[in-house]
């Protein structure tokens, strides 16, 4: 029995990666194959059924999007759209509000997920990854005292969920890992452990213990 279940282990290690990978691939296909119409299928167009055709169509569809959005004509007609959609009531806030976060975080240029840092929580003494997402500005920072960063604290293991919160700058160490090895990192429950930092000796800052108070869960109660 003992041999058999080393055995049965060993082949679990090697199809369940597999079976995941394949089954996440398969969703993303079909999720993106379900916005092709009907009219648009082989099957309508040829006469046969071509595996994979509708997600080649939209993969397609969106770089011809944005080699047609990169001209002047292009941007031109993109922002009378966004224009006209800006008109509809509840369009518009929700397009907005969608639009925001896509070039927020989809920006070349942006620094939102781009950072890994350490964070005290849930209460002091406690750490976990966040991820920067930006630093607050308009109310919110004028109702905030010195410096602060907005981060993004992903659960275990599903990372899609998480909490949003704005934290002093002091009170984050920042990491050396990649995001793809904190992602990794809190997916695997610490299991996958990141590699040695590019820049040893970096150690989290001490937290007072009034700062500790404040951040912790229930202090305001």
């Amino acid at each position: 029995m003992r041999v058999i279940k080393k055995y049965f282990i060993t082949g679990l290690l090697i199809w369940v990666p597999l079976v995941i990978t394949v089954w996440v691939l398969g969703l993303l296909v079909a999720t993106l194959e379900g916005f092709v119409p009907g009219f648009l299928s082989s099957e309508s167009l040829f006469g046969v059924d071509i595996p994979g055709f509708r997600f080649v169509l939209v993969i397609v569809v969106v770089l011809l999007t944005g080699i047609f959005a990169a001209n002047l004509l292009g941007r031109t007609m993109v922002d009378q759209w966004e224009n006209l959609l800006g008109r509809i009531p509840l369009v518009r806030s929700i397009y907005n509000s969608v639009k925001q976060v896509s070039d927020t975080v989809l920006a070349p240029n942006g620094q939102a997920f781009r950072r890994a840092v350490l964070l005290q929580y849930p209460r002091a003494g406690s750490w976990t990854i966040a991820f920067v997402t930006g630093t607050p500005s308009g109310e919110v920072a004028d109702h905030l005292p010195g410096d602060h960063i907005s981060v993004y604290v992903p659960t275990t293991p599903n990372p899609t969920s998480g909490f949003f919160l704005i934290v002093p700058r002091a009170d984050t160490v920042d990491l050396q890992m990649s995001v793809d090895a904190a992602l990794k990192y809190i997916v695997s429950m610490g299991v996958v452990a990141p590699g040695p930092a590019a820049a040893p000796g970096i150690r989290p800052a001490p937290l007072s213990p009034a700062a500790g108070a404040q951040n912790a869960p229930g202090a305001d109660s």
